[in-house]
């Protein structure tokens, strides 16, 4: 099962006049793709999946499964699981009736049923629950029923919205597992959503970028970090985000020669979107790709450390400079000390492999990588 949404846009009514919350959209997912929406909240990421899920009836485009137009076709016929971010376990009954109730609802014989939610259950591990009630459960074990009582029904597409948010740091590695455990269990679409890059990053096969009810880019996690096409997608992807400072371009012979926080590039011109000379431009460098030193070099940014944060065998440190706030992920010196402190004045010399060029304006990636 394919899933195409093609130009799909969704409006609302609202007293100023209408809202836009989709502003057609189209990607397409795999039969067997894990597919994460992800952006801020309010940039249309959950009116699509509802829209997908025949929860909201799009403005106008259309959602297909597998080239079958089922725009209009009610949710309960669409074969959909759904699980949202209040997993709403019904109290009163147990662990088996839960599991059980999208059966239920669809008259299926109580055999038949008993044994999918068993089934079900062992799936998810949490066989032995079965006669138990939501209330003597942990938080764990109420996540792994609602999952279960996503996949009794044996839907062709998943459909979550936002499962973990609730969550805690430690549980939310955990049944991010289970959900990838099921996944390639199951080998059917999975259409995720959630605001949280990290979540999207380790769990997707493909992800799309949303903003203000536009997709910015469709990709594989890899092309996102690597390849970002706009300002946004490479500010929004990556943990710690990117640092930008701005800066200027200026043209000779076949370079694009950039300056900016005092600092000068070169970039191959043939691979440069064009900008008029004096042109306001972003540069990018993200905290992985530059190194911190002691002693005035060139092309760096001089700066002051104010924060240093363990993260194990790095550090992330937060130097504060005459251009903003930059961050620098850095090795860690071992033995619970670090290789500075804060305080210590510090050059930040960005990798120029690595560098991102963004129009100011447009917020454009212009091109990546300067040749000196």
């Amino acid at each position: 099962m394919s899933v195409q949404v093609e130009t799909l846009r969704k409006e609302f009514d609202v007293p100023e006049g209408v809202e836009v919350a989709v502003n057609d959209v189209s990607f397409e997912i795999g039969g067997d793709e894990f597919f994460t929406l992800v952006g801020p909240s309010g940039c249309g990421k959950t009116t699509t999946l509802r829209c997908i899920g025949g929860l909201e009836t799009p403005t106008s485009g259309s959602v297909k499964f597998d080239g079958q137009n089922v725009t209009d076709v009610p949710p309960e016929k669409r074969e959909v699981g759904m699980m949202f971010q209040n997993i709403a376990l019904y109290p009163h009954m147990t662990v088996e009736e839960n599991i059980a109730y999208p059966l239920k609802i669809r008259h299926v014989g109580d055999d038949e049923k008993h044994q999918r939610a068993k089934e079900a259950a062992e799936v998810m591990e949490v066989g032995e629950l079965l006669q138990k009630y939501p209330g003597e459960l942990s938080g764990g074990q109420r996540q792994r029923v609602a999952l279960a009582r996503t996949i009794v029904m044996d839907p062709t597409v998943f459909l979550m919205d936002e499962p973990l948010s609730d969550l805690d740091a430690k549980l939310k590695v955990r049944i991010r597992k289970e959900v990838q455990r099921i996944h390639k269990r199951l080998r059917v679409p999975f259409v995720y959503v959630t605001h949280d890059q990290e979540e999207a990053m380790s769990m997707s096969d493909k992800i799309a970028v949303m903003n203000n009810g536009d997709i910015e880019q469709v990709g594989t996690p890899k092309d996102l970090y690597n390849s970002p096409t706009n300002e946004f997608v490479a500010s929004f992807i990556g943990n710690p985000t990117i640092n930008l400072v701005d800066g200027e371009t200026n043209y000779d012979d076949n370079n694009a020669n950039v300056t900016a926080a005092g600092m000068e590039f070169s970039f191959d011109e043939s691979t440069f979107h064009h900008t008029s000379s004096g042109s306001a431009i972003r540069l990018g460098f993200r905290p992985e790709h530059v190194s911190l030193e002691r002693e005035q070099q060139t092309n760096a940014i001089e700066g002051t450390i104010s924060i240093l944060e363990p993260l194990g065998n790095t550090d992330l440190a937060t130097v504060d400079s005459d251009v903003g706030e930059l961050r620098a992920v850095i090795p860690a010196e071992g033995e619970g000390g670090f290789v500075f402190d804060e305080g210590d004045t510090v050059w930040v010399t960005p990798n120029p492999d690595r560098l991102y060029l963004f129009d100011a304006d447009t917020g454009e990636l212009l091109t990546r990588g300067a040749i000196s």
